[in-house]
């Protein structure tokens, strides 16, 4: 079965890195797949590349789609000629799923990554979009997959058809993400911090849907009880050419014990070096990647109550509500004052929570019995 998977883009971010990852774990004995960009390949897109997959990149323009990039997506779905077609994100959507139907109409399965639509990170093109596509979900697609049950939830209440609605939550490659003393050691040496220094991690671009704001605030009310915590943070914009997130940081007065680290490619090995991994979002988010990634490595985590985060955790971590700073410190002050021996067996429970429930050849399994029994 030929299936053709179609993203907005192929930069950095969760659809992109799910898509890869069932990419990588696809059952290629049943299974060939394609890949459209409908901008450019990206980071994401080269990876896949890598994969022996073909990626094509329409170069649509942001914003208001054109018409005939609609017309051209259609005639490259007519010369690849699939059975399946997978779209990842709002625009996908509604792009992928009214060119599937000017191209003969191909059967598509939509996919869902995202949950509230805050005034403050949403863009006014993107709610109008997801308005659309719920009035279209009864018409368009095949099937939806949403990727937590707080984005189905949401997306029932906007009015996308229930009937076709199903939850596959995100998976994590075990062999990746798993603990690893090596990398511990190695990170510290880097951060030329000492092999016993407590080092809590954040990994997320700078965007204020992830509020490093109220991370960052945190870190100072930490610090006041535990002076010996580190913190390490990455990803796009996280670096000290960044002047509001400077300006957090000295007010908050742990400018000597931040370390900003920018993008980077070694994330299971950044994670598995930490104590504690923490998400400090205040909306947006449906099943954040770094939390199962941290389960994984055995690290255990504090996250803030937004979209699937509690349900991911379950009691191998912690649950704080957003945008509480006190209540985020809190939280890393309860695992800090663990034994280590503690905090050990929570990493061990929750990555053993991910094999359970999450591990990523289950995941795409279950993607794939969706493009058998669905279409």
């Amino acid at each position: 079965m030929k299936v053709v998977h179609i993203g907005a883009s192929l930069d950095r971010g969760g659809a992109n890195i799910m898509l890869y990852r069932l990419l990588t774990c696809s059952n290629s004995a049943k299974f060939s797949h394609e890949v459209i960009s409908m901008t450019v390949i990206g980071p994401i897109g080269e990876k896949i590349q890598e994969l022996g997959i073909p990626v094509y990149e329409m170069r649509m323009r942001r914003g208001i789609p054109n018409p005939l990039s609609l017309v051209d997506l259609a005639v490259r779905l007519r010369k690849i000629s699939p059975q399946v077609i997978q779209t990842w994100g709002y625009h996908a959507d509604l792009m992928g799923g009214l060119a599937a139907k000017m191209a003969g109409g191909v059967p598509v399965v939509w996919g869902i990554h995202h949950t509230t639509f805050d005034p403050k990170g949403t863009k006014r093109m993107t709610v109008l979009t997801a308005k659309m596509s719920a009035r279209l979900s009864k018409w368009l697609p095949k099937h939806i997959i949403c990727c937590s049950e707080t984005s189905r939830l949401v997306h029932t209440q906007l009015g996308y058809a229930t009937d076709r609605m199903s939850v596959i939550p995100n998976g994590f490659d075990l062999s990746v993400f798993h603990p690893d003393a090596d990398a511990r050691q190695s990170v510290r040496n880097e951060l030329g911090i000492s092999g016993d220094t407590p080092l809590i991690g954040l990994f997320a671009r700078f965007d204020p849907q992830k509020d490093h704001q109220n991370f960052i605030q945190a870190g100072g009310l930490l610090l006041s009880k535990f002076p010996e915590c580190h913190f390490l943070l990455c990803g796009f914009e996280i670096t000290w050419e960044n002047p509001a997130l400077v300006s957090w940081i000295n007010a908050a007065g742990i400018q000597h014990r931040c370390h900003l680290l920018g993008p980077r490619d070694d994330i299971p090995r950044l994670t598995a070096a930490l104590d504690i991994a923490s998400t400090a979002s205040s909306f947006g988010e449906a099943f954040p990647l770094v939390v199962g990634e941290a389960m994984a490595s055995g690290v255990p985590s504090v996250v803030t109550d937004i979209g699937d985060s509690a349900l991911i955790v379950g009691d191998t971590g912690v649950v704080v509500p957003p945008k509480n700073a006190q209540a985020l410190a809190d939280g890393w002050m309860k695992l800090l004052r663990l034994s280590p021996e503690e905090r050990k067996n929570l990493g061990v429970a929750a990555r053993q929570r991910i094999s359970d429930l999450y591990n990523l050849e289950m995941i795409v399994s279950q993607y794939e019995q969706v493009y058998e029994t669905k279409i």
